[in-house]
């Protein structure tokens, strides 16, 4: 396995590579396009990536540790291929379409300022996520633990409160009416 340690890679234009079986320990990654890497077996522990495009990237196996994402696009990646052991992440200000974190177990993650659009979370642990100022326009929860997640400054969200956990979830109250859009009810001001 090849290592970098404490590097900070600035406007590489790696389209496509294959940088599987790798680890990238507090490294910095600013302004790249990663679209479409292959990232089999890598580990990213203690890293940040922002301004980078990360459309398409494969992440099978791929763990997460102390990573943070900001004002990244990841369009099309099936996080539910990466691996959930000591996963821990942050999502800032990112465009996040299209994704999939089908099975995930993600407790206490942050969604700040991202557009989160159809995107599926089914079956995830999000116990305790923060949501805070997200659109999540598309996106779908389903079967998903959301014990204690923070959506109170986030939009466009549809939630159906009989098939996901929400005890001790907090929402905005406007916000909170569309957790009755699947009841079939019609709510007049």
């Amino acid at each position: 396995m090849k290592v970098y340690e404490n590097e900070i890679f600035k406007n590489e234009h790696l389209y496509g590579s294959d940088l599987s079986s790798r680890e990238f320990s507090s490294c910095t990654f600013r302004k790249c396009d990663l679209g479409g890497c292959r990232f089999t077996d890598t580990l990213f522990s203690d890293c940040i990536l922002a301004d980078c495009d990360l459309s398409n990237i494969k992440v099978d196996r791929t763990s997460f540790r102390g990573v943070v994402f900001e004002n990244c696009k990841l369009l099309g990646v099936a996080f539910s291929a990466a691996s959930s052991f000591l996963l821990d992440w942050t999502f800032k200000g990112s465009s996040i379409k299209f994704c999939d974190f089908t099975r995930m177990s993600m407790p206490k993650t942050k969604f700040l300022e991202c557009d989160i659009g159809e995107t599926d979370f089914i079956s995830a642990n999000l116990v305790e996520a923060d949501f805070s100022g997200s659109n999540l326009r598309g996106s779908r929860f389903q079967s998903s633990d959301l014990r204690k997640a923070d959506f109170v400054s986030a939009k466009d969200y549809y939630i159906d409160p009989t098939s996901n956990k929400l005890k001790g979830a907090r929402f905005s109250p406007i916000e909170a009416l569309s957790l009755l859009s699947g009841f079939g009810i019609e709510i007049e001001y």
